[in-house]
């Protein structure tokens, strides 16, 4: 799965963006498959912005995300459906977790939406035991610490086929030792898929042997 930006510019931030350099807005970028892409955005670039227009959740831009060679307008809500269920996975900035559901709940209905689930449930306790959040996964989502709701997003993103994982400071509340095993369970699994990922943060990090590196 290939995606390519062609003059993506957000048209709230345009006239802030256009007067600095930016590796991806206004440019031409293509994603390769497989690759795993660090984008260094500082605050107020569009990093979020970024993150939702390759998932297809905001739409406020000029240019064109195009994924397979067609702009994201040429899907229709179907397809698109079925491309965040097999191929586009994402651990959202604010996580999105459901509170009134258990942790394992909120793995689970990612884990669940294929007719045909790529893990068995016994791979959420292996992923929880590997990010040492085993003892929350029966507790309702608010009452976890934020480090805790942030590893159970990673863990729920990860259950579900995907060919790109998209993540937004998907470690901003872990400390190192956490961010190491997330890090590496993060790689094991996109490298088991031959998926690639973009992730935007705001500093320079050693977490994974990126391919590319921009700067928004």
């Amino acid at each position: 799965m290939q995606i390519q930006l062609n003059h993506l510019m957000p048209i709230p931030l345009q006239d802030k963006l256009r007067q600095r350099t930016s590796d991806i807005w206004n440019q031409d970028v293509t994603f390769q498959p497989g690759n795993f892409v660090k984008i260094k955005a500082p605050s107020g670039t569009g990093k979020t912005t970024l993150i939702h227009y390759l998932y297809h959740i905001r739409y406020d831009y000029t240019g064109k995300v195009q994924v397979n060679g067609q702009p994201w307008q040429a899907y229709n809500k179907n397809e698109i459906a079925i491309m965040r269920q097999q191929q586009i996975s994402i651990i959202f900035q604010d996580l999105r977790l459901f509170e009134q559901l258990s942790a394992r709940e909120n793995i689970t209905l990612k884990r669940v939406m294929e007719p045909k689930p790529y893990y068995p449930p016994e791979k959420i306790d292996e992923m929880a035991a590997r990010l040492n959040v085993s003892h929350v996964l029966e507790q309702s989502g608010k009452t976890l610490s934020y480090g805790e709701r942030q590893r159970i997003a990673i863990i729920r993103a990860l259950v579900q086929p995907f060919q790109w994982l998209l993540m937004d400071e998907p470690f901003s509340h872990l400390d190192e030792e956490n961010t190491q095993r997330a890090a590496a369970l993060i790689a094991d699994e996109c490298r088991a898929r031959n998926a690639g990922f973009i992730l935007t943060d705001l500093d320079n990090d050693q977490h994974f042997p990126y391919d590319v590196h921009y700067h928004l």
